[in-house]
């Protein structure tokens, strides 16, 4: 059931058969046991799957970069396995950029997608060249303006029905309301700092596919208010997380986020990323 073996860094990767998994983690946790590690935790990893995943996030939104999210797993071996398919990563701390860093990972595929940053984590994405980051207060924008002036900016903004359709909405937390985007954008404007786009996150584990549609068309509406402020032009929109890979509901999430893509942006299509990480 064990094909090749290949490695990536230090850690050895087996090609198995599709259905040779669960024979393969019985015999490493009994070589385990055998040796006397036992006791000590360990993961196995098909990234076989991840490959699949990949391929489906490809078929399914083919204009989506996808920044994966660090938080949910920073295994070294996963991390690797995804740089080498392609993915970007979203990091929500020092410690998060440290581990895709260390991997030789560029920083301009990074995105420090925390609305709420640490001052010597701010520091440290900027002495290290990951320039691309999320707010969503007048505090966190003098906050970079202190010490990350240089950084692109994405203003996040609380997604509209935030936990009408999602298990675990995050809009009590995060994210601009209406009425505070165009003071956030007036003050970036006149304190020399680039808002470059817009971000939101429905929330973890998305139930209803709507809900994306309604984020895109309020996100148009502050690229619209960009655009009467005279700002330059944004170019990046950030769709966040809440996917559930691997089930049809992903699939008609992707449709409607493709045509709601089409329908608020037909003639200027922005850079379009997500954080996927379940």
């Amino acid at each position: 059931m064990v094909g090749a073996r290949s490695q990536i860094g230090n850690r050895h990767v087996h090609k198995i058969q599709k259905h040779g998994m669960i024979d393969l983690i019985k015999s490493i946790a009994a070589a385990a046991a055998n040796q006397g590690h036992g006791q000590k935790p360990f993961y196995v990893l098909d990234l076989g799957a991840l490959d699949r995943a990949m391929d489906k996030w490809e078929l399914c939104l083919s204009q989506v970069k996808p920044f994966y999210a660090v938080k949910c797993n920073s295994d070294p071996t996963f991390l690797a396995a995804l740089a080498m398919l392609g993915a970007n990563f979203d990091c929500a701390s020092q410690g998060e950029m440290e581990a895709v860093l260390r991997l030789g990972i560029p920083p301009n595929r990074i995105i420090y997608a925390n609305p709420c940053k640490a001052a010597a984590h701010i520091e440290y994405a900027a002495a290290v060249g990951v320039n691309l980051a999320t707010f969503d207060s007048m505090m966190e924008l003098e906050k970079m303006k202190k010490w990350h002036p240089k950084c692109n900016l994405l203003l996040r903004i609380k997604a509209p029905n935030d936990g009408h359709g999602s298990l675990r909405p995050l809009g009590k937390k995060f994210g601009a309301l209406t009425e505070e985007v165009e003071p956030l954008l007036q003050y970036a404007v006149v304190a020399g700092i680039r808002v470059v786009g817009v971000s939101f996150h429905v929330g973890s584990i998305a139930q209803d596919p709507i809900i994306y549609r309604h984020a895109i068309a309020a996100a148009r509406a502050v690229f619209d208010v960009a655009a009467k402020l005279r700002m330059p032009a944004m170019h990046i929109l950030n769709i966040g997380g809440g996917f559930r890979a691997g089930t049809q509901l992903f699939e008609h999430i992707s449709n409607t986020i493709n045509s709601a893509i089409q329908d608020y942006f037909p003639k200027d299509i922005p850079i379009v990323i997500a954080e996927p990480g379940r």
